[in-house]
Parts: structure tokens; C-alpha cells; sequence
């Protein structure tokens, strides 16, 4: 799987996919192809419920983050280990 690019110009491979949708359409097929592209793939509820019952190994961000969903499924994301994740530079020391 081809990832974004780095400053250099190389591509950098897509090692692991956050996925939150609330219109499931397509969800499946698109885990599927990730997944078969040596994706992980980590999830929030309802979505992570349907790529997990379609056979597609997921990780819920709750298991990785220990903190779970609330207010009714509203805040799912919103912890500094996903934020830092999502905005991390890997080319600096500090940031792995």
C-alpha cells in the first residue's frame, strides 16, 4: 500500500489506518483491501463491529487507548495517544 509522501520524495508505506464512518457503505470492501495490504486496522464502535463481524482482524481505539467511547458514542477520538498518532513526525527522534 502506498503511503503519503516524505520530504525526500519517497513514499512511505501505510502500516496502520484509523477508521471512524457513520455511512457504513463500502466499509467492508474498503477494510478488506487495506487489511489484504498488510493495513492494520483500528476502529471506533458501530464501525469497528462490522469490519470485526466481516472476519477482518481490527483493533478497537478503546483497547488501544484504554479510555472508552462516552457521551453516547460522541467523544471516541479525542485522546492525546490517537492526536499524537495522527500528527507525529517518525523522522524525529522525539516524536517515536
Amino acid at each position: 500500500m502506498r503511503g503519503d509522501t516524505a520530504n525526500d520524495g519517497r513514499r512511505r508505506p501505510v502500516r496502520r489506518a484509523l477508521i471512524s464512518v457513520y455511512d457504513k457503505t463500502g466499509l467492508v470492501e474498503l477494510a478488506t483491501e487495506l487489511a489484504g495490504a498488510g493495513v492494520a486496522l483500528v476502529s471506533t464502535g458501530s464501525t469497528a463491529d462490522r469490519i470485526g463481524a466481516e472476519g477482518v482482524a481490527v483493533t478497537r481505539v478503546e483497547d488501544m487507548t484504554g479510555f472508552p467511547e462516552c457521551l453516547d458514542g460522541r467523544v471516541k477520538t479525542l485522546h492525546p495517544g490517537v492526536h499524537a498518532g495522527i500528527l507525529a513526525d517518525v523522522r524525529m527522534a522525539a516524536h517515536r
